[in-house]
């Protein structure tokens, strides 16, 4: 495709973007992970790639007929292609997991699993603990946290759990659930407040950062996304599921990682 993956350090405290484009909501991937055809599934991948995503967000949707199968060529497809480009597994179908886990490449990260919550998924802490993964922890169980006081205590129940799988808690990566601004605009600083409380007890944390700006006109959402990027690095957010080909969004989080001094200053900053 003559597009190569830059490497991934994960000691780095650089910011981790998660590439979300890749997805079976589009029609065209759909259809490619249907009929097996690999050339939407590349195109996409390499654009995020050479936007600098980190990771790519691998969405098989529900898979119910064929999930373990789809997984382990998707897995492949992308990981031979894009010098093992690392991968966050998602899916609702823990066969169709566990059949990527298998054939994942770890030369530049663990697989990620996405997702956990405290509810009827927790077991997909089990799941990264026995398999050395990374598992996504949404705070909440089976709907959205009604304050911040029941993500900490979701927080504390899955912190507990993969602890006591023998899990690092590094390896869990806290979501407190971005929410629809158009709609929900005043529950923003709670989501905000939460990412703080997550980094003050020495956590990592993710999200589908893009989920702010669901339903505003296009032209505005680059605008919502990377000013909520930065006010969330700045909380203390460590990753986020985002739209890599956002350039506007790319530079703001290059540049917070330049002012949170993640990175070294120079004036190519922005092509590194």
């Amino acid at each position: 495709m003559g597009v190569h993956y830059k490497g991934h350090n994960p000691e780095a405290k650089t910011f981790v973007t998660i590439g979300e484009r890749i997805h079976c909501i589009a029609p065209t991937i759909r259809k490619a992970m249907d009929e097996r055809d690999p050339a939407p599934i590349l195109k996409r991948a390499a654009e995020q790639i050479a936007a600098g995503a980190t990771y790519l967000d691998l969405n098989i949707g529900p898979a119910e007929k064929d999930g373990p199968e789809r997984m382990m060529w998707a897995v492949k497809l992308l990981q031979e292609n894009f010098d093992n480009v690392p991968l966050a597994l998602d899916t609702a179908n823990k066969k169709a997991i566990e059949a990527g886990i298998k054939v994942y490449n770890r030369a530049h990260g663990k697989p990620i699993i996405n997702s956990a919550d405290a509810g009827s998924r927790i077991t997909n802490i089990d799941l990264a603990a026995a398999n050395d993964a990374i598992c996504f922890a949404l705070c909440s169980a089976d709907g959205i946290a009604k304050d911040n006081a029941e993500r900490e205590m979701h927080c504390d129940t899955m912190l507990e759990r993969g602890l006591s799988l023998g899990m690092p808690s590094d390896d869990l990566w806290f979501d407190p659930l971005f929410l629809v601004v158009k709609g929900m605009q005043d529950k923003q600083m709670e989501v905000l407040e939460a990412i703080k409380m997550f980094s003050d007890k020495g956590l990592k944390s993710t999200g589908g950062l893009s989920n702010n700006s669901n339903g505003a006109p296009k032209a505005i959402r680059p605008i919502m996304d990377s000013t909520l990027v930065a006010m969330a690095m700045m909380q203390g957010l460590t990753s986020a599921i985002v739209n890599p080909n956002d350039l506007r969004l790319m530079e703001t989080i290059k540049t917070c990682d330049i002012f949170k001094n993640n990175v070294l200053y120079s004036d190519s900053y922005l092509d590194l």
